[in-house]
């Protein structure tokens, strides 16, 4: 069995300044290469998206899809498949804990099934615990495609 030699006061005294020395070099390091380096561009978000094409919803059906890397709901709840007032466009994210919510045609309206939120149509929080309304987004037809857009300020 090998002996361990012991460390001397001197190599600890050295290996600790090193470290020491290590540890300044990081922390004053650390702020200079975060000013050097450019920050991280977000994607921009879009004005709009197709959502689905004309007539692919039959009336009381719904579709989710991806606007603006997050899940949103169209629903179509008129007769005429033409006709924007026809659907409905809203954000799919339940605003309570982010789970996303789906169109219930039994009950007529938006039901997130994680806590037992309850949305109309237009977003308004009907019952549960969700402490804001949907986002809603404006609901446009063009060359046989419902377009789904973020409504201007």
């Amino acid at each position: 069995m090998a002996k361990k030699k012991a460390m001397s006061r001197r190599s600890f005294l050295d290996n600790l300044l090193i470290l020491s020395g290590a540890g300044v070099v990081g922390a004053a390091g650390y702020p200079v290469a975060k000013f050097i380096l450019p920050p991280e561009q977000s994607e921009p978000d879009n004005l709009s998206t197709t959502a689905i094409n004309v007539g692919e919803l039959a009336k009381g059906e719904y579709r989710i899809f991806e606007f603006n890397r997050k899940p949103a709901i169209v629903v179509r709840t008129g007769a005429d498949a033409n006709a924007p007032e026809s659907y409905h466009a809203l954000s799919a994210v339940c605003t309570h804990l982010q789970c996303t919510v789906q169109y219930r045609q039994e009950i007529g309206h938006i039901y997130c099934a994680c806590h037992n939120g309850h949305f109309n149509l237009q977003g308004k929080v009907l019952s549960g615990p969700p402490p804001k309304p949907l986002p809603t987004y404006k609901v446009d037809i063009r060359n046989e495609k419902v377009i789904v857009s973020v409504e201007s300020a």
